[in-house]
């Protein structure tokens, strides 16, 4: 098959014939064979996407930052009064900043890129006549795909079968509004895309109703592709917290600088020649500023979005890992979050009370109906039975069939239990689907709270009817029977339904109906439903999943409150509830129609029922929204968990907005995290490692400004003083190189504290810099500052040459900062009580930077270089109790403001 030049074909003005014969393909879709050949002739269904960047542009980005630009210019003065070998090492100094950051950026895009690759779209496709889900990207022209309400639309499409179906098409045409979509051609090729309505494209979201169309147009050659290719070339936006340091980091380096020119101004004074100042300065700003700041808090946030991954957690949006830390209340959905997901109907309730039990587990087709009562006789209730389970395999629009001694599924679990119970009652659901003609559909949306199938049988038209008692019930005028049907008499369904729901089952009403055997095929809608007549109740149950009940502890204990939101009954949902402790009474429930008896959310009653409740059932996403909205007002971090489409406006409206991965695609597309496995323990999850990546950056904050500090105060005390520069301009930067460089990133592995998820969140509005940072950074940087200052004073004052000293004051500089990191590992916890096996990452930067430096010591190229040589055993050991004053300090400080906390608790 040759490709087809799109600019040649207006697919929307063909018939769905014409576009069959184009395409060389039918309604079953095409074979496995065929689909080989025109995945090689048309290429991969994936739109543009920016390459990432190679690790020579990286490379390349390193040098875009002022603080090169000054080591730029101080080498080359260096090279003009002949300085060849200070020049020499400032250039290599450069060079090996740039490879470090570049190696450290470079491995934070490969983590971004491998996430993005588990954020794959699926789509619902017919080959050689069987439905199956494939990736999005293995589409090919001439697939036939199925649409339902939900789903992104994954390539451009000609409909051939539309029930209901609308389309949000605003990201190619701006409309606000879903456009509704019909099979019809369009009478010329010419018409705007947005009167196209035999067309849906590429990245469009079906908001409600089904659909099946020929896919047309894949990959570049969609009309998105164009949007892509802008996108593809738009800028990036950092993370705010990366925006917010990086502004910090800017301020703080404006008054390091300005430090530093007082201490120049000083040092002129003080006699000392001005070329020696003026490269005492550069190296000064070079080592204090914390320039690899924004870099470590990247790949600090890079690090937290893996370490999510592997816990089923795909983070969306960096800000996510950023608010995780504060979030304070998680809005769960139950079915498949709280519970397995595995519906299963285990009761069987007919209108005039006789009651069977279903055995069976999961989504199989194996099992038995038997009767609760030994009086009763099954084989009267049979055709009744059979009757009801007829219902439920028409008005359905799952799949269930048993392959090579496998049970495959696809859909709704409710609708698979359906299926399910429909082989126990003796049929097969595929058979039977097959055999009946379906003429129209009402399908479920969370608002209906039921769904409707029309079928022509003997050329008479039947509804099948499944949905809430609620609502289902008062449609209902007559009841099925042994003796055939009668008025209803819904006291004892209504009865039985409470009982089920108190015993913590799904409830559902099946009903059928007869319509005018000339009413029209398609086009159903409510206006058309006609008499029907109640079948019975079915009970389904889904069990809670085994971890569940430990991560609502969980959630307990680190202040994170849980609430249910669902749109079971709310005995359902209490029975629940109650098992995993979330509520205990009654009063800590509301329903939807409690909720729209209130009226406006804005009002104080609405507020007040809020704060009570932990149980919302029966609720309509709108309902949903509100909830989060005044969870957001009353100051709560909020979490909202959704599958549907129609879970999208609250999903936006919550802090934190997490979508099942097996929802729909605008749930996704509106979320900022995604759990690819469902399970609510996998959100708790998520909150630690958030807490976790700010814990971390705090640390990397701690240990850059502390020792920034501790060398400026260095340097102010030493020229106040009178003495000489307590270092040089190379040794300056080589302290940089080999204390700032793998140290400050490594913390970023650090590994949660015990008390990660007993602590209460923190409050939105906190900055990092809060009060214990600053105590902390006052006191480490303070302590590492005088005793480099005393031990300056007292090398000189007893008649060591100034080399000398600065040898000795170096190599106490490198311990002290390399020691001082063990200090950071921890806020709260005494640096004895961390693991060294926590962050092995850590452990071999700070032994490798220790070790380069000890080695330095002595090789002949960097001893003169560095003007450094060996020290003696006497000298280790008054540089080893020297360093440890550090440890020392922090670990007093960490005891007396742990004492602190203890007493005003």
């Amino acid at each position: 098959m040759r490709p087809i030049d799109s600019t040649q074909v207006s697919w929307h003005s063909l018939s769905e014939q014409a576009v069959l014969d184009q395409l060389q393909t039918n309604l079953e879709g095409l074979n496995n064979e065929e689909v080989k050949v025109r995945q090689q002739l048309f290429g991969m269904n994936r739109l543009p996407v920016k390459p990432p960047p190679t690790i020579f542009t990286i490379f390349l980005h390193q040098f875009l930052s002022p603080l090169i630009y000054i080591l730029l210019i101080a080498g080359g003065i260096s090279i003009v009064i002949g300085e060849h070998t200070d020049a020499g090492f400032i250039f290599a100094i450069i060079l090996l900043n740039a490879a470090l950051g570049a190696y450290q950026e470079w491995r934070a895009e490969q983590g971004a890129a491998a996430l993005q690759s588990l954020l794959k779209i699926y789509a619902r496709v017919r080959r050689h006549g069987t439905e199956k889900e494939i990736p999005a990207e293995e589409l090919v022209p001439g697939d036939i795909c199925l649409l339902e309400s939900g789903s992104r639309i994954p390539a451009d499409l000609r409909l051939i079968e539309t029930t209901n179906l609308a389309v949000d098409e605003s990201l190619l045409t701006g409309e606000s509004l879903s456009v509704t979509k019909a099979t019809a051609p369009t009478s010329n090729s010419d018409v705007p895309l947005v009167d196209r309505i035999g067309m849906v494209y590429a990245a469009t979201t079906v908001m409600v109703g089904r659909g099946t169309g020929i896919v047309v147009e894949i990959g570049s050659r969609t009309e998105v592709a164009q949007i892509a290719k802008v996108v593809t070339e738009t800028k990036e936006t950092k993370p705010p917290l990366v925006v917010r340091m990086d502004h910090f980091a800017r301020m703080i380096s404006v008054g390091i600088v300005g430090a530093c020119i007082i201490l120049a101004v000083i040092a002129v004074n003080n006699g000392i020649p001005l070329t020696e100042v003026f490269f005492m300065a550069v190296a000064l700003a070079v080592s204090a500023i914390p320039e690899g700041l924004p870099v470590a808090m990247t790949v600090a946030l890079s690090v937290a979005t893996s370490r999510m991954a592997k816990r089923h957690v795909i983070v969306r949006k960096l800000t996510a890992v950023e608010g995780l830390g504060s979030c304070t209340f998680i809005a769960s959905d139950k079915t498949g979050t709280l519970t397995v997901n595995q519906q299963t109907v285990k009761k069987l309730v007919l209108p005039t009370g006789e009651r069977f039990d279903v055995s069976g587990q999961g989504f199989t087709g194996d099992g038995n109906i038997t009767a609760q009562e030994e009086s009763q006789d099954l084989s009267v209730a049979w055709p009744q039975l059979q009757r009801l389970g007829k219902v439920g395999v028409m008005c359905n629009e799952a799949q269930l069939i048993s392959e090579k001694g496998e049970w495959v599924h696809h859909g709704d679990a409710v609708d698979i239990a359906l299926l399910a119970l429909g082989y126990k009652l003796g049929a097969n659901p595929s058979e039977v689907r097959r055999a009946i003609p379906i003429v129209g559909i009402i399908p479920f949306e969370s608002e209906r709270q039921y769904a409707a199938t029309f079928y022509r049988e003997e050329n008479v038209v039947h509804t099948a009817v499944k949905g809430a008692m609620e609502v289902v019930l008062p449609k209902c005028s007559q009841m099925a029977t042994p003796t055939g049907d009668k008025p209803i008499e819904p006291q004892l369904l209504e009865e039985a339904a409470l009982q089920l729901a108190a015993e913590g089952y799904r409830v559902l009403v099946l009903a059928d109906g007869r319509m005018d055997p000339h009413t029209q095929n398609g086009m159903f809608d409510e206006q058309d439903m006609p008499p029907l007549t109640v079948l019975g109740l079915i009970g389904a149950i889904d069990p809670l999943r085994s971890e569940v009940k430990e991560a609502v502890e969980r959630c307990r204990g680190a202040g994170v409150q849980v609430a249910m939101i669902t749109g079971d009954h709310p005995a359902t949902a209490l029975s629940i509830a109650r098992e995993l402790g979330i509520a205990s009474t009654e009063q800590e429930v509301a329903t939807g129609p409690q909720l729209m008896k209130l009226g406006s959310e804005t009002i104080s009653q609405f507020f007040d029922l809020i704060k009570r409740v932990r149980v919302y059932a029966r609720m309509t996403p709108l309902q949903k929204y509100e909830i989060v909205d005044a969870l957001v007002q009353q100051g709560h971090f909020v979490a909202v968990t959704g599958d549907g489409v129609n879970d999208a406006p609250a999903l936006r409206k919550a802090h934190l907005g997490v979508a099942m991965g097996s929802g729909t695609d605008v749930a996704k597309d509106s979320a900022a995290m995604i759990i690819t496995d469902d399970r609510f323990a996998s959100i708790v999850a998520g909150i630690e490692e958030g807490r976790v990546a700010y814990d971390n950056i705090r640390k990397v904050i701690a240990l850059l400004i502390s020792c920034g500090a501790a060398e400026i105060m260095l340097f102010a005390i030493a020229l106040l003083a009178g003495l000489p520069l307590p270092l040089t301009a190379v040794q300056l930067l080589w302290l940089n190189l080999i204390t700032n460089g793998p140290q400050d990133v490594a913390l970023a592995f650090e590994a949660g504290e015990a008390e990660t998820m007993a602590r209460t969140p923190r409050k939105p509005t906190d900055g990092i810099f809060d009060r214990l940072m600053i105590q902390q950074t006052v006191v480490s940087g303070g302590v590492m500052g005088l005793v480099a200052s005393g031990a300056w004073f007292w090398w000189l004052t007893s008649g060591l040459e100034e080399a000398e000293a600065r040898n000795l004051l170096l190599l106490l500089m490198v311990f002290l900062q390399n020691v001082h990191v063990f200090n950071c590992r921890s806020e709260r916890a005494s640096a004895f009580q961390i693991p060294l096996r926590n962050n092995w990452i850590l452990m071999f930067g700070v032994f490798a930077a220790q070790g380069i430096h000890i080695l330095s010591l002595y090789i002949p190229v960097t001893q003169s270089i560095l003007d450094v040589s060996p020290v003696t055993f006497a000298d280790w050991g008054s540089i080893f109790l020297l360093a440890s004053t550090i440890l020392v300090a922090m670990e007093v400080f960490k005891a007396i403001n742990w004492r602190i906390r203890g007493s005003s608790a």
